[in-house]
């Protein structure tokens, strides 16, 4: 009983042990009860101390862990007032729009993973889609060669969004309060304005002076001199499109006065948006992809994101070899990690796409029999050359700053959701009147086949342009299921590198025994067949692994921040542990 009392002040206050006291029967005994109170109020003080040295702590009615705190709060709140995980996903959704511009978005799109109470599973894929006027060579001069920044920074960069009309989707299926009520915290945010941070400061001055260029006669996200940690953001616009979206919903973006706007916007600089495609856009409800690693269930996301498959494709070239002997990041491990990887991206290269118009072959990708097959020209002697690995055979035949929060609510119910429109700041042009971003998604399609991206990532066929075409996605929302039980939900931005962040974070929890916080938090790597090279952030890998890695003939260079991952750990049944990552302002709430 003693031990009880122990964890129950180590995982919440003084009060909530008390009550759980209560309801384990410990009042059948009056004087017992007196007595271990007492204990518990005079233990309590040392206890928390000594458990809180490390930074951890547990929750049990409910967590959020997404990227910006204003937004961690908007979530937590709704879940203290009887909201679900969805509901919260929908309102840290839209406080994302305001509070984190270069990424939250209502002029984007993204990916859902839910997982019930119960263990049901979905997925909901609102990624944008190309316009009816797009075509496969629109991005190409007369020689056929493509142009610099067309698919980057001009109206022509931009998908049709479909954050709102998801948002709608996963609240009409798994939502229980009402929607103006988890819209309007956003529009406050945006209408009363908000702390901006340092990070966000930073990001806002450095991108200025392309706000001015590519937005003649707006003032949005400028002003004159620099921002500073503590200026406050209010952004009265956005506000007003926010309205339109808590009051008519669908029809609040998708027509009315802010499709009239977006419209006006395309108009002026040669965009392709019609309201046609805005009338035709719908999310789809897609089955999850789902997988085993060493007894674990991997929930993840089908295509058009590329992330679920190459997450399991990655999971089960490892599997076989004893990666917990040879330790995080030591030369053995960050050795069968590159070669997996360097397979795994070929294969995306050739076979990803938006299932709706492409057969994407996810059941011969995911066989152990053509896994074993990649894996087996893999030597311990030499560095495979990325030059001699090509997209496998068979019979039969993203940005760096989008954006990944994860919610569990006091049932147990968890969503992962990763959006983003796609740049840092998307294209970087906004709506006029409307005040919000318009996304730069179109550089996720092949522009031309073996040309990369802004990514460096190659494509084909199968993600050619094409009008009404999701295009492929590197986004990887998961959770991770451990005898039928919630274990884990994860998620990241990053661009390429999203996929590899979040099998690494998995990794490090179930190989290397890291808690959430430290899963998120460690040094990573990354490798992603062309370029040939393994990125690695300052302190990823020791020296003496580098020069064992340099013999054998792999590059390694540096990188800055690789992902920001976002986690949520089932410690035990009830029992929620965050992680949010140091390498931004991501934040971890609980109740």
């Amino acid at each position: 009983m003693i031990e009880y009392i122990y964890h129950q002040i180590a995982y919440f206050s003084k009060e909530q042990a008390i009550t759980s006291m209560y309801n384990f029967n410990i009042k059948k005994s009056k004087y017992l009860s007196l007595f271990l109170i007492s204990l518990t109020f005079v233990l309590a003080g040392c206890v928390q101390k000594r458990l809180g040295m490390d930074g951890k702590r547990y929750y049990h009615n409910g967590m959020v862990v997404c990227a910006y705190p204003d937004a961690a709060r908007v979530g937590v709140d709704i879940l203290k007032k009887g909201g679900n995980a969805v509901d919260a996903a929908v309102a840290v959704h839209f406080a994302l729009a305001v509070t984190l511009p270069e990424a939250g978005n209502i002029g984007g799109g993204g990916f859902m993973v839910y997982r019930s109470k119960t263990g049901e599973s979905n997925t909901l894929d609102f990624r944008e889609k190309g316009p009816l006027a797009a075509s496969a060579d629109m991005y190409l001069d007369s020689a056929g060669n493509v142009i610099p920044d067309m698919s980057l920074y001009t109206h022509k960069a931009s998908g049709v969004p479909g954050s709102v009309d998801g948002m709608i989707q996963a609240h009409q299926k798994y939502g229980t309060l009402k929607w103006a009520d988890l819209v309007q915290p956003a529009i406050e945010l945006a209408r009363k304005g908000f702390k901006i941070t340092k990070h966000l400061a930073a990001d806002l001055n450095r991108t200025g002076p392309q706000f001015k260029k590519l937005n003649p006669g707006k003032s949005y996200l400028i002003k004159e001199g620099d921002w500073h940690e503590g200026d406050t953001l209010v952004q009265e616009d956005l506000a007003k499109t926010l309205e339109q979206i808590r009051d008519k919903g669908r029809d609040g973006f998708y027509d009315g006065v802010v499709a009239d706007q977006l419209i006006a916007e395309m108009n002026s600089g040669g965009g392709l948006i019609s309201k046609t495609d805005l009338k035709n856009y719908h999310s789809v409800w897609r089955n999850a992809i789902t997988g085993n690693y060493k007894g674990y269930k991997i929930i993840t996301m089908p295509p058009p994101s590329s992330g679920g498959v190459a997450l399991l494709q990655l999971l089960r070239s490892v599997e076989h070899y004893p990666l917990k002997k040879w330790g995080f990041n030591q030369d053995s491990t960050v050795r069968l990690i590159v070669e997996a990887e360097r397979r795994v991206y070929a294969d995306r290269s050739k076979y990803l796409g938006d299932p709706d118009f492409y057969k994407v072959p996810v059941d011969s990708l995911l066989k152990p029999d053509y896994i074993a097959s990649r894996m087996s020209n893999f030597s311990w002697d030499a560095a495979t050359p990325s030059t001699s690995i090509q997209p496998g055979t068979f019979v039969g035949y993203e940005s760096d700053q989008t954006t990944h929060y994860s919610i569990v609510d006091r049932e147990g119910n968890a969503v992962s959701i990763t959006t983003t429109l796609n740049d840092s700041f998307g294209s970087r042009i906004f709506v006029q009147g409307a005040g919000f971003l318009l996304n730069n998604e179109m550089d996720d399609f092949s522009s031309k086949p073996g040309v990369p991206n802004m990514y460096g990532l190659i494509g084909g066929k199968a993600n050619s342009i094409q009008p009404g075409k999701r295009m492929l996605s590197s986004m990887t929302p998961t959770i991770v299921e451990k005898d039928g039980r919630l274990f884990m939900i994860v998620g990241t931005p990053g661009g390429s590198t999203i996929i590899t962040s979040v099998f690494q974070t998995i990794i490090n929890v179930i190989e290397f025994n890291q808690d959430m916080q430290q899963a998120v938090a460690s040094k990573r790597f990354h490798h992603q067949w062309l370029p040939d090279e393994i990125e690695a952030e300052k302190g990823a890998l020791d020296s003496a692994t580098v020069v064992k890695l340099q013999q054998k003939g792999y590059k390694v260079t540096g990188s800055g921040g690789i992902g920001r991952v976002d986690a949520i750990l089932q410690t035990r049944p009830g029992y929620y542990q965050g992680g949010a990552d140091p390498r931004g302002d991501d934040t971890k709430l609980g109740f």
